[in-house]
């Protein structure tokens, strides 16, 4: 299949990034963009700014949606059972859906309703980018990681590779798409969290303290994933490491940003998952389930501060 007409939701740091590339591609005609209330009043009034540049996009409200050949999700994961009825009208029986949110959950959210041959596993990494009231800045674009759930190479994977590839967006078709999702998974949970507590950008972690913090985390992670049926090694989190340590060192994640921000972060959706997989197989994860608390006591500190 062709694609021809794209929907994004979610048109943030991520969504945003390559929303824009793919708008170039198809034309915005071609091209909705999903958002509702102030939000959707703000993107038709001011645009988006990306590297300086104001852009407008074709943007609609999830009533006013059609229906679409590929739908990408990329809000966050607190958002995700909202974005799931937002997306209806943009999906029909063959229409590809793409999540790249973090964590290793949405996947399986969007299989339930609309159905496992609809949607594409997926996540994005490489990537840095901030965004500042809907003013993006990167300096990285990376690339969209892809593939069906059996990793097969279907028709769907075919025709993604083929957008892609004329619109430009990097990306990679793994082997085992359920392992590197795992492996991007063990990635957010450690250094998102790590530089969301610190509000340190990515040069932090050239802190001997923060490298042997991360080893631990990694280790429980790649114990817990065993029990889900992946295999996850130390090797892939040096390499995860190195990846970080590559970045701008001033660069921030985005839960670093969101902590900063005093928004709500994805601490349930990173360590709160390794711990609640912990307990399902009778792991101890004493070093995710510390972070995790300890981001909650930071979130909590900012909501006790937000009006002073």
């Amino acid at each position: 299949m062709e694609i021809k007409k794209i929907t994004v939701i979610g048109f943030g740091a991520v969504g945003a990034l390559y929303g824009n590339m793919l708008d170039s591609y198809l034309s915005s005609s071609n091209v909705e963009i999903i958002a509702k209330g102030d939000r959707k009043d703000r993107y038709k009034k001011n645009g988006i700014t990306i590297n300086g540049e104001i852009k407008h996009y074709n943007v609609v409200s999830p009533e006013e949606a059609t229906q679409s050949d590929f739908v990408i999700i990329a809000t966050k994961n607190l958002q995700i059972d909202e974005a799931i009825v937002d997306i209806k009208n943009a999906v029909g029986k063959n229409t590809i859906i793409l999540s790249l949110l973090n964590g290793i959950e949405s996947e399986e959210k969007l299989s339930a309703v609309y159905g496992e041959n609809n949607v594409l596993y997926a996540f994005c990494v490489g990537l840095n980018s901030e965004n500042e009231n809907s003013n993006i800045k990167y300096t990285s674009i990376g690339k969209i990681v892809f593939g069906e759930k059996d990793n097969s190479i279907s028709e769907n994977v075919k025709s993604v590779e083929t957008l892609f590839k004329n619109a430009g967006v990097p990306y990679e078709i793994p082997s085992d798409i359920r392992k590197a999702q795992y492996n991007k998974f063990m990635l957010n949970t450690i250094f998102n969290t790590l530089s969301a507590i610190t509000r340190g950008g990515y040069g932090v972690f050239n802190s001997p303290e923060l490298k042997e913090m991360s080893r631990n985390i990694a280790l429980e992670i790649i114990e817990v994933a065993a029990k889900e049926g992946v295999v996850l090694t130390e090797e892939d989190f040096e390499k995860d490491l190195d990846l970080m340590l590559n970045l701008d060192e001033f660069g921030r994640t985005s839960m670093c940003q969101d902590m900063m921000a005093s928004k709500k972060t994805e601490n349930n959706y990173f360590s709160g998952t390794v711990v609640r997989l912990g307990k399902k197989h009778g792991i101890p994860t004493p070093y995710n389930n510390s972070i995790y608390l300890i981001a909650a006591g930071c979130e909590f500190r900012n909501e006790m501060y937000l009006d002073r």
